[in-house]
């Protein structure tokens, strides 16, 4: 049996191909849960595409886990695989290998860009928030979206820095923008998503509020404070380079309009169902971004 599962295409190494295979399936995992990801992502250079689709395959991968269990399975067994899956990637951290191929592919994206346990392990702890019903005070609030958010927009900014001369102190200045803008995506998703994480989850993200009841009043507060992350990370986007600018231009484009749609919907509407853009607006939306940065 063995005959007939060895070996490797001629010309190439067995950990190459293994290696290969761990980023084509971390790329699958984009293809199949978010089509606004993938899109973006086509607009990054060669030299970074590859490794922000390992982080958001390890990311997406964490949030199944936890929001898409199998029939029946309990807090307890999904706290088990999200322990087990941090496990696997700490160990993968330190070593450089991991059975698990989406595990493997960020590991080695890690270790490429300089992504650490600092960020790693804040994710993962935001990630096991989810695993009960939960109402944050505005403390938890904050860490739960740092961990949840921001340190994937730190992990993508390690990679879009990889090589870049000085780019320890790049990181340092376009930090504090990095965060802001996954911190701006969060609280997006979570307000589109307000009426399944209330009724199906029993979540209520937002400090102070009552998803039953969300006014047009605390809808434009939310967004007000969206506005304000997404002014402190444009600083940060024109420092970004070139190569990478258009890809998180499209990103930040397409959650812009997701934010002027949910300011034009009533508030009893979106507690009730999720908004959505549909292919023609986003095709919209892509062009429009497109020609701004001057592609």
């Amino acid at each position: 049996m063995t005959a007939l599962v060895s070996g490797s295409p001629s010309g190439v190494s067995a950990s190459d191909l293994y290696d290969s295979v761990a980023d084509e399936s971390a790329a699958l995992v984009i293809r199949r849960y978010s089509t606004s990801f993938a899109l973006a992502t086509r607009l990054l250079a060669d030299r970074v595409r590859t490794d922000v689709k390992n982080v958001y395959a390890l990311v997406r991968i964490a949030d199944e886990v936890v929001d898409a269990p199998r029939s029946g399975a309990r807090a307890e067994e999904r706290r088990a695989l999200l322990d087990a899956l941090e496990a696997e990637t700490e160990v993968a951290l330190e070593r450089g290998h991991s059975a698990n191929l989406v595990v493997h592919a960020f590991a080695r994206t890690a270790h490429r860009c300089g992504i650490g346990l600092d960020v790693v392990t804040p994710f993962f702890s935001s990630m096991r928030v989810d695993l009960e019903p939960v109402t944050h005070d505005p403390e938890s609030f904050a860490t739960y979206v740092y961990g949840s958010a921001e340190v994937v927009g730190l992990m993508c900014l390690r990679a879009f820095l990889r090589g870049v001369p000085d780019g320890q102190a790049a990181y340092d200045g376009l930090s504090p923008g990095a965060r802001r803008l996954g911190a701006a995506f969060q609280k997006i998703n979570f307000l589109r998503d307000l009426a399944a994480d209330h009724h199906d989850l029993g979540r209520s993200y937002f400090p102070g509020l009552d998803p039953s009841s969300l006014s047009d009043g605390e809808r434009d507060a939310i967004l007000d404070d969206i506005d304000d992350d997404f002014r402190v990370a444009a600083a940060a986007i024109a420092g970004l380079p070139a190569d990478c600018r258009r890809a998180v231009d499209v990103a930040r484009a397409l959650f812009g309009e997701l934010a002027v749609r949910l300011r034009s919907t009533p508030a009893v509407q979106i507690r009730e169902q999720r908004v959505r853009l549909s292919a023609p607006v986003k095709a919209r939306v892509v062009a429009g971004a497109l020609a701004r940065s001057g592609r």
